[in-house]
């Protein structure tokens, strides 16, 4: 197995086969079987590479497993494709988590584990995998132009400022089991305002 990161071979295998530039070029999976490569002396291998993401959604590296072994089956090759987009999800995932510590991590539906978005305390997405960018058609520096995490998730969420503030009226109530009083001790406000400002309930 090798693992190129920033163009640099970490580990022994066959560098100079033709799936981990093509994986560079194209930035997906790809399989370049035996006489597919372009030098002779290559013609031996059947290399299975992944692209592997940082957590910007750069290019970061490839992961490439490559296999001299003449009885190698299509069947074989495809569980090493599988285990290979695992693995890759797996890094790109963990490498996110902890690029933004602090922030809640919400997966997309139906995108698979590594299709993250990084969401701040006031539910803006400060950050977001690959994937994820792909899915949502995400450029650019999520840090410096935040976007609602509402909107890119087809939410409906309090628009005006009454709206909201109610909002924050239900989830005091809401953590307070029921209890009024105890919610508008835990937001600073009298029993009666809070009933005030809640108004009637639907």
């Amino acid at each position: 197995m090798t693992f190129l990161v920033n163009g640099e071979s970490q580990g022994v295998a066959y560098t100079a086969a033709n799936g981990i530039g093509t994986c560079l070029v194209e930035e997906r999976i790809v399989t370049i079987d035996k006489n597919q490569h372009f030098l002779a002396k290559n013609t031996i291998l059947s290399c299975m590479t992944a692209p592997l993401f940082d957590p910007f959604g750069q290019l970061a590296g490839v992961v490439d497993v490559s296999s001299a072994r003449a009885d190698l089956t299509d069947a074989v090759a495809a569980l090493i494709v599988q285990a290979l987009g695992d693995a890759t999800a797996r890094i790109e995932s963990q490498a996110f988590r902890d690029a933004y510590p602090m922030a809640r991590m919400v997966m997309l539906p139906n995108a698979g584990r590594a299709a993250l978005l990084a969401v701040d305390h006031d539910d803006l997405v400060i950050g977001a995998t690959r994937a994820a960018r792909q899915q949502l058609h995400l450029t650019g520096d999520l840090s410096h132009d935040p976007q609602p995490a509402a909107d890119l998730l087809g939410l409906t969420q309090p628009e005006t400022l009454e709206e909201a503030e109610r909002a924050v009226l239900i989830r005091a109530l809401a953590r307070a089991h029921g209890n009024a009083s105890a919610a508008a001790r835990a937001l600073g406000i009298s029993r009666a305002t809070f009933h005030r400002k809640l108004g009637p309930r639907a």
